[in-house]
């Protein structure tokens, strides 16, 4: 059996991906916001179903955008997950912002929106929930705290691209959602990300800060960084917009392959997708464990098939050796408990139904 990764890149066919690139080879103008990074803009718009979106060149960049277009004030407080990629927490200290760690749910693995009030102080600005697997966060409870104690809200989104929960697309929660379009995503731009937001003045504010704040040739309006998608992986994005909607209907053809072969087993808990309202993108087939030594026996036990399944997200983020145990002793249990004990199998849609088999035969054999 080939090398089975946890995911493999979405992309289209290869004459496909040259015939868009023709007229851009011809042009000379590969980034700048060209014409492709408009379309792409635009059809995104349309796709989401958003008021506004701003592309960026990944999603990391993305997140601190969105903080600072938002004028999140230097020593604030954030709310916000440790059960994430480091990314959401990097985002926030590099914005000289305070993340304060909410514990998570044991069902969906969002955060615990019952905990985040007590967390509230007179320093807080922010909260920064996560989509976690494309389980969606309870929106209604956390826009109920953030209208309450003045607080904007920044979705890391990045799970959740094409999602929808009661018929709202996804991207229209919150102050700003953020999107990664990394190659591992169900929709990709190799690398790319987008904030997406209600108004205009926001938009100028975004482009502002991805473009050094470039109005013109001679009006630099605002100070900003560089952060813009260039016009190759924006073709990739058109391409790989056209076929999204079939990515996800294979994916989910895979899910149901592995839940049944997996449903039923004692000793192991399978996503259920089934969190109400919720349009899935099934873009993460995660599985846990009784306890980490389990968990890491499975681990290894597939490696040595060349199946690379991921300890997704261990450790938390928090524990990140970087921050020197500074949050070892917050009151994180389900979150480090759910860490210890989680695995990412793979998914993606040219994924054989006989390698979903093999694994789940290594995974039973060691339960």
């Amino acid at each position: 059996m080939d090398k089975i990764l946890v995911t493999r890149s979405a992309m289209p066919e290869y004459e496909e991906y040259i015939e868009m690139i023709k007229p851009l080879w011809d042009s000379h103008w590969l980034t700048n916001m060209g014409v492709y990074h408009k379309e792409l803009e635009a059809k995104l718009k349309e796709y989401m179903d958003v008021p506004q979106i701003s592309l960026m060149v990944n999603g990391h960049m993305a997140l601190e955008m969105a903080m600072q277009a938002l004028d999140l004030p230097a020593g604030g407080e954030v709310i916000t997950t440790p059960f994430t990629f480091i990314s959401t927490t990097h985002a926030i200290i590099r914005n000289k912002l305070v993340p304060v760690f909410c514990d998570i749910k044991e069902d969906d693995y969002t955060i615990d929106e019952n905990k985040i009030e007590s967390l509230i102080t007179e320093k807080t600005v922010a909260i920064v929930p996560v989509h976690v697997y494309g389980n969606i966060c309870n929106v209604e409870v956390i826009n109920e705290i953030a209208k309450r104690y003045n607080l904007k809200v920044i979705y890391d989104a990045c799970h959740s691209f094409g999602e929808a929960y009661k018929g709202v697309k996804i991207g229209n929660f919150g102050d700003a959602s953020v999107f990664s379009f990394h190659a591992t995503k169900v929709f990709n731009t190799i690398e790319g990300g987008a904030v997406t937001f209600k108004t205009e003045e926001l938009y100028e504010r975004l482009y502002n800060l991805k473009n050094f704040g470039i109005r013109g040739e001679e009006h630099i309006q605002d100070v900003g960084a560089n952060a813009k998608l260039n016009e190759f992986s924006a073709i990739m994005g058109l391409c790989n917009l056209r076929h999204v909607d079939d990515n996800i209907r294979l994916r989910k053809e895979k899910v149901q392959q592995y839940i049944q072969h997996l449903d039923g087993e004692e000793g192991i808990t399978i996503q259920r997708f089934d969190q109400p309202n919720v349009v899935y993108n099934y873009g993460y087939f995660p599985v846990r464990f009784q306890n980490e030594e389990i968990r890491n026996k499975v681990y290894i036990a597939l490696r040595e098939q060349d199946i690379y399944a991921r300890k997704y997200f261990y450790p938390l983020t928090a524990d990140a050796e970087c921050f020197r145990n500074k949050y070892k002793k917050d009151d994180l249990s389900v979150a480090r408990r759910v860490s210890k004990t989680i695995l990412v199998l793979p998914l993606y849609p040219e994924l054989e139904p006989e390698h979903i088999q093999r694994i789940c035969e290594i995974v039973k054999m060691h339960l």
